[in-house]
Parts: structure tokens; C-alpha cells; sequence
């Protein structure tokens, strides 16, 4: 009888609820993120009061509770305004991580809300995030970055050109590269073009004026590769791209492979007057950058170093060399001996059974375990670049997962790294390369943010393209699943706080994989099974431009590879490492990003809005920005035909009626900062959306 009684009892209070006329439960209605939009602050100190928001339909829901560790917050509503109520609970955060997630009753009806979105189930992986103390330099919000290859960007200064065989690199002489529209051949890395710090002054004003915020370069400092990720120095610009201004000596004779005897080489990189001059050269470049509005990021490679560094020497660069150290590789009673790992300790004079990162002798895993003495330098290493007179503005680092060896090192290490950069200078940012899982990095105590693979480039790359981000591999089952793309975003979204998901490096291509432009193509392989010339063949430039839009509009740090924006291709390394294409380069492109940069610089909202999926089909997915002010809706059509879709546009905060504009839109021919407008209707938009095209609607009329 009792569970007769139960039974009644609940039919009478759902027919209760529907006598009452109660608004059928509206869950496209809830929303909540963790900007400054839902928490106040957004980036909020230890013992400091919080208020957090959650959104609903308006006279919609019973109940709304905020869940954090098992505690329930009732949330009392605080605002109504157009089609919505908002619910608002206080707390004191103390200095540990706060997450939460939403519980919200409507009659009969319960549901659970996340970073996922509305839910049955709540999960903790993706519960909302705080850190109390944590924050990112508000310039590396939302800031459009331009990462910049050196050597392939712009040759200012023929001077400082590496020259035929001036040293041995991997067993051969590096070669100096006369046609600078050469693409790279498949063994690149000792191949110079002749790119320099003076060609990106020479340019400076062309990257500014494509609407750029910051310039992340890859390593400058001195070093025998072209890329420069086996440092020689990190004390030092190389003059390679820095100035030459005390130069002699001579290239190794014919045959020759001991770098003791390039005598040319040894003076350029180890002479104090060509490393000062460089260093003066890069404080320039810095000081022009900031005098356009621009930052600069440094990438720095402190898990392993070169095996030219001046603290192995196993090329015997510094032997002989006044004012420099033994190195561990010449001497056991060198002063860096144990910045290094030894496996034979009889080894000496030219020990080389050091470990190697991967095995690679070129490329000395640093062992900081074994050393305090080189914990300290490379600390002030971090602090040296971005502290006056050189003024750096943040690090890019590579391989940062990598250093030490093991986790609690690792760990143990970047909050020393974090807390030095931090006291040097508290607006740098501290960005780290990595794949795969980020969360014990992104705590509040080590890394900024990331390089976004898992929640920017992979999931945009297989919807639009269908393929790995190498050019390895082609899944036509990835191509245009919007199930898939969401998921991701979602899934690796959750692994970020806020802040570090808007600091986040948001790419489409850089020098470890292949250029985007060349993925549209769908040609699965590499410049050495192919040949460089297929990675232009059958490009979809409009698939390339519904790319940068996604980019362009997405939560992160958009970061343009160089010659992207000038319609470059490649294979993954090295042909992604293509030069500048100056003179011949594609003019239409390049407005393109100019005037789609433009119109993100010009809303804020682009940059620290709240982001939301609208609607999703095969080839398809919309999405809205918006804040309480601005509200813009965001349609990627990756079919080969015209689409007809009715949005739901109501949910980023739109009115019922109303008219959208067309700022921005694309098509197979071309772009348009113009278009048609649109009303809306019961807060609905019907659109027909172009074959491979994107468009940017803005809310701005309501009716």
C-alpha cells in the first residue's frame, strides 16, 4: 500500500505542476562557464568571496543548487532579464582547487550541468575548475600570435649568413641555400636560408599590420641547427641571426668533420663582441615589438640541450677557447660534469657515453637531478629573457613533459621555473608544447597554458579535413563528424581552468606538422614518399578559410604560422618549414586573415566571451560567443552543397525577435566583411549556408 501511496502522491504533483501551467523544462536554457560572466571574479585571490551564476529560462525551474565536493549551495535567483533567470550562490574559496558542478530541479524533472552542458549524470572529470591565486597575463587573452621560423622568414642581413661549410653538422657541412624559393630538401636540418632578426624588423610592420598581438619565435639562441632546438648557448642570440661584427678564420677543409678546426664557426659563435651585438640586436627587436603593441615570446628548450653546448663540448668548440669552462665531454673535472648522466665513468678525455634525449647524441638529456648548481642557472636563464634590459614577454617550452627524470621532478621543477619567471616579471607567460593529458601541469603552479592539440588543432583538423595532423593518415569516418568535434572540445576543453584555456595557442600549423592549407588535399604521406610538389596539389583554399575562421573565433589564442596567411603548403617536417614566399605571395589570403583579425580585435567578446554549441549535423556545426552585451553566431558548412537550417539562436542571449547581421562570411570563391540580414523569429533563424563556407552573424536589432 505504501508504494500505491507513493505512486499517487507523485501523479498528483506532476498533475499539480501541469495545472499550474509551468513552462515545459527548458534545458537549451541552462548555462554556465566560469568567465567573468558566471564568476565574479574570474580570477579569484585565496580567501576571497566568489559569485557564481548559473542561467535558466525565466519562471522555468524549482530549484538550483551549486555541488562542490559533496556540498550543496542553493542558488536564489538575482536577475531576470529577456528570456532568462539567473541564479547566484556566495562562497569564500580557500587555496586549494574549487571545482562544482549545477543540479537543477524543474517539477518532476532533475538534471545535472557541467562543462559538458546538461547531463543525467554528473562526472568530476568534467566539472567547472578554479584555481584561487591563479591567473594569466591579461595581454595573452584571446591575443593573436604569429610564430616565426627565423631562418625561413625574411634574410635582413646577408652578413651573418651561415656560409658552405663553415662546420660539420650530423657528419656533413652545413650548406648556405642561394635560392631562397627552394623548398627544403628531405635531410633539411643543415641547410641555411638565411633568415635573421633583421629580416623580422624589416617586416615588423607587415606582421602588425595583419593585426597581430604577439610574435612567438623559435629558438634564438646560439645553436648549430637550422631550428635551433640543440642549444649551443642559451646565454646568447646566435649571430647567425643576430650580427656578425668581428669575423674571420676559416671553413673546415673539404672532407673535414671535426668542428675543432672551423675556425670561422668558433669565432663567430664563441667571440664575446658577435654575442654581445647579437644580444643588442634582439633587445631592438623586443623594443620595436613593444613599441607596435606587440609581445614576444621565446621558446626555450630546457629538457635537453646540443652537443655543441659550451657545457658538453663534444665538439670541442670551447677547448681552447679564453673564458669559457672545460666541458663535460672533454674533462672529468669540467664544472658541468653533472649536468649530464655518464654511464661510463673511465670515458674521460672524450667521454661520450652521456645519455642522449630518445638515444640522440646530438641532443644531451640535462640532468638536473645530479645537479643543483644547473637547477639554478637554467632558473635564472628564465628569468634572464624576460627581465630588463632584454624584456621578453613569456616562454614557449619545448618539450616540457619530458624534463627530469620522473614525474615528481618534473613537477617539482616547473614550480621553480613558474615561481622565478613569475618574481622577474609577473606579466610573462609560461606556455608549454604538449599532447595527451595536461591537468597535473595546468594547477595553478606551473604552466600557463599549452599549445592546443587535443582541444584546437586535432578535432578542427579531422572534421575539416578528415586527416592526422602529419599528413599520416586519412579517416574518411572523422571528415565532418560533428559528434566527434564536440566531443573533443568538450572532453580536453575540460582539462582547462579558464584562464589557461584563453591563453591557450590555438593552431592550425606549425613547424612539427604538416601546413593545414595541404591537408585540405587529403594526400596521405610526407615530402620524401610524395615529393614536395604534391603537398600544393588539389588544395581547397575554402576548407583553408573555414579553418581560420573556427580559429579566429574560437576560445584561445589564435596563432598563425608564418606564410599561412600567405597560402604556403608543406608536408610535415621539413617541408613544413617552407620559406616566406615575399613577392609571389597570396595577396587575397592575406587580406583575408588582415580583415578577419580586424573584426576579432574589434569585439572583446572574442577573447573572453562565453562559447556554446548551437547545432551540430554531418559537415556542419554552429556555435555562439557572447557575453551580456554582444552576441555572435558562428556557422561552418564543410559539404559540397548548400544547407537549409532553422537555428535555435535564442540561447547566446539574443531576443526572441531581432536581426542578424552578416559581418563576415565565406565561400568557395572568396570572403565578404558584408552580407545579408536576417530576422529572427521566435528566436529562430532559417538560413541557406553556401557549400564550403563560413559565416559570422551579429545580433544587433531587436524588435
Amino acid at each position: 500500500m505504501s508504494a500505491d501511496l507513493e505512486h499517487r502522491k507523485k501523479v498528483l504533483r506532476n498533475l499539480d505542476y501541469v495545472l499550474n501551467m509551468r513552462p515545459v523544462f527548458n534545458s537549451r536554457a541552462l548555462y554556465s562557464d566560469t568567465t567573468s560572466n558566471y564568476l565574479d571574479p574570474e580570477e579569484p585571490k585565496a580567501g576571497e568571496q566568489v559569485h557564481i551564476r548559473f542561467r535558466t529560462a525565466k519562471n522555468n525551474v524549482d530549484t538550483v543548487c551549486l555541488v562542490s565536493g559533496g556540498r550543496r549551495y542553493v542558488m536564489h535567483k538575482v536577475l531576470t532579464e529577456r528570456h532568462f533567470d539567473y541564479y547566484e550562490t556566495e562562497t569564500v574559496l580557500s587555496g586549494g582547487r574549487f571545482a562544482y558542478h549545477f543540479e537543477i530541479v524543474s517539477g518532476p524533472v532533475k538534471v545535472f550541468f557541467d562543462s559538458r552542458g546538461p547531463v543525467s549524470d554528473p562526472n568530476e572529470y568534467y566539472d567547472f575548475i578554479v584555481f584561487p591565486g591563479f591567473s594569466t597575463p591579461a595581454w595573452s587573452k584571446g591575443a593573436v600570435m604569429y610564430q616565426i621560423y627565423v631562418d625561413r622568414f625574411c634574410n635582413g642581413d646577408p652578413t651573418n649568413d651561415v656560409v658552405d661549410g663553415e662546420y660539420a653538422y650530423i657528419g656533413q657541412p652545413v650548406h648556405k641555400v642561394e635560392n631562397w624559393d627552394e623548398v627544403p630538401s628531405q635531410m633539411d636540418v643543415r641547410n641555411f636560408y638565411g633568415g635573421d632578426l633583421q629580416g623580422v624588423l624589416d617586416k615588423m610592420d607587415y606582421i602588425k599590420s595583419l593585426g597581430v598581438e604577439v610574435i612567438y619565435f623559435n629558438p634564438l639562441f646560439v645553436s648549430p641547427s637550422n631550428h635551433k632546438y640543440d642549444i649551443q648557448d642559451y646565454d646568447h642570440i646566435d649571430p647567425h641571426f643576430g650580427k656578425i661584427v668581428d669575423d674571420g678564420g676559416d671553413v673546415l677543409p673539404p672532407g673535414q668533420k671535426e668542428n675543432r678546426l672551423a675556425t670561422k664557426y668558433i669565432r663567430r659563435t664563441a667571440g664575446r663582441a658577435n654575442l654581445t651585438a647579437s644580444d643588442e640586436l634582439f633587445i631592438k627587436v623586443v623594443n620595436e615589438a613593444h613599441r607596435r603593441g606587440m609581445r614576444v615570446i621565446l621558446d626555450g628548450v630546457f629538457n635537453h640541450c646540443g652537443s655543441f653546448n659550451k657545457w658538453m663540448d663534444r665538439e670541442r668548440i670551447y677547448e681552447n677557447e679564453e673564458g669559457y669552462e672545460k666541458g663535460a665531454y672533454v674533462s672529468p673535472e669540467s664544472p658541468y660534469k653533472n649536468y649530464f648522466s655518464f654511464n661510463n665513468e673511465n670515458g674521460w678525455p672524450y667521454n661520450g657515453s652521456y645519455d642522449g634525449w630518445w638515444g640522440h647524441d646530438t641532443l644531451p638529456k640535462l640532468n638536473y637531478e645530479g645537479s643543483d648548481k644547473l637547477l639554478e642557472y637554467v632558473l635564472k636563464i628564465g628569468q634572464k629573457w624576460v627581465s630588463p634590459p632584454f624584456n621578453a614577454d613569456g616562454w614557449r617550452l619545448d618539450v616540457a613533459a619530458d624534463l627530469g627524470h620522473s614525474p615528481e621532478y618534473n613537477h617539482f621543477f616547473w614550480k621553480k621555473f613558474r615561481k622565478a619567471v613569475k618574481e622577474a616579471n609577473p606579466d610573462a607567460l609560461i606556455l608549454a608544447e604538449h599532447y595527451g593529458d595536461k591537468k597535473a601541469w595546468l594547477q595553478g603552479d606551473e604552466w600557463d597554458s599549452v599549445m592546443n592539440y587535443d582541444a584546437f588543432m586535432e578535432p578542427v583538423t579531422w572534421f575539416l579535413t578528415g586527416m592526422e595532423k602529419h599528413s599520416d593518415d586519412f579517416r574518411e569516418d572523422l571528415l565532418g563528424n560533428a559528434d566527434v568535434f564536440w566531443g573533443a572540445m568538450k572532453h580536453h576543453g575540460a582539462t582547462f581552468s579558464t584562464p589557461s584555456l584563453q591563453s591557450a595557442m590555438n593552431e592550425l600549423s606549425n613547424h612539427d606538422h604538416s601546413r593545414f592549407l595541404t591537408r585540405t588535399n587529403h594526400m596521405v604521406g610526407r615530402t620524401g614518399t610524395l615529393g614536395p610538389a604534391a603537398a600544393e596539389k588539389n588544395t581547397n583554399k575554402a576548407v583553408f578559410r573555414e579553418a581560420v575562421v573556427i580559429q579566429m573565433t574560437w576560445l584561445g589564442a589564435p596563432t598563425i604560422y608564418y606564410g599561412d596567411e600567405a597560402g604556403v603548403c608543406g608536408f610535415t617536417d621539413p617541408d613544413n618549414r617552407r620559406t616566406y614566399p615575399w613577392g609571389h605571395e597570396d595577396k587575397e589570403m592575406i587580406s583575408f586573415h588582415r580583415d578577419l583579425i580586424s573584426l576579432r580585435n574589434r569585439h572583446p567578446v572574442f577573447r573572453t566571451g562565453s562559447i556554446k554549441m548551437v547545432d551540430s549535423d554531418y559537415n556542419f556545426i554552429a556555435y555562439g560567443r557572447f557575453d551580456r552585451s554582444e552576441q555572435f553566431l558562428i556557422l561552418i558548412n564543410n559539404n559540397d552543397h548548400e544547407i537549409l537550417k532553422n537555428i535555435t539562436v535564442w540561447e547566446i542571449g539574443t531576443t526572441r525577435s531581432g536581426l542578424m547581421r552578416t559581418v563576415f562570411s565565406t565561400t568557395r570563391e572568396g570572403y565578404s566583411m558584408t552580407g545579408p540580414v536576417y530576422q529572427l523569429t521566435g528566436g529562430m533563424l532559417d538560413i541557406a549556408i553556401p557549400p564550403e563556407s563560413a559565416m559570422i552573424l551579429a545580433f544587433y536589432k531587436p524588435l
